[in-house]
């Protein structure tokens, strides 16, 4: 594998970086922006070599990216090594990063809500105002899940329209502007 530019170890260290402040470890998310950037599939010892870092840290990585879906492995012939690839599609990568999110953090998060409050509701301990606060957070995860199960369906093309349009939705809706 060829040096990385400046430009591709910058981007690769920002990504690292945003990793950490989306609770992502930083080698998952620099191997993840070293595949995003490559136009070839990568094997785990271009990886090393390119981010250097440790075989370990790799191969940890490749396994947690491809959890997400987001890293899929790929054979190349003549080739007996494994070799890793990123989707390409920026707005499908976000789809499935979106999904898993809200698998893994937005879900268990309603379900606890949901058990906190018919808990509360049994357990005299439990004040009026707490209870309330539980259910305005239930109804806003299980609001906002609720309408990005519609707009996941959607094709990138009408997405990508809906969030151009921005305020002018308020205007349609006579609630602004």
């Amino acid at each position: 594998m060829k040096a990385l530019s400046p430009i591709q170890q910058k981007f690769i260290l920002h990504w690292g970086e945003m990793g950490t402040r989306w609770g992502i470890n930083r080698t998952v998310a620099q191997t993840h922006a070293l595949l995003f950037i490559s136009p070839k599939p990568l094997n785990a010892d271009d990886i090393v070599e390119a981010l250097g870092v440790a075989r370990s840290n790799v191969s940890t990585s490749l396994k947690e990216l491809q959890s997400w879906g987001i890293v899929k492995l790929v054979h190349i012939l003549g080739d007996k090594r494994d070799h890793f690839e990123s989707m390409k599609d920026v707005w499908e990568m976000f789809r499935v990063v979106l999904n898993e999110r809200k698998r893994r953090e937005i879900d268990p998060t309603t379900q606890m809500l949901h058990e906190c409050i018919a808990e509360g509701g049994k357990d005299k301990l439990t004040d009026a105002y707490t209870q309330q606060r539980l259910n305005d957070l239930r109804e806003f995860f299980e609001t906002t899940s609720a309408w990005y199960v519609q707009i996941r369906q959607w094709p990138t093309s009408a997405i990508v329209k809906f969030v151009k349009v921005g305020d002018k939705v308020l205007k349609v809706l006579g609630l602004g502007g």
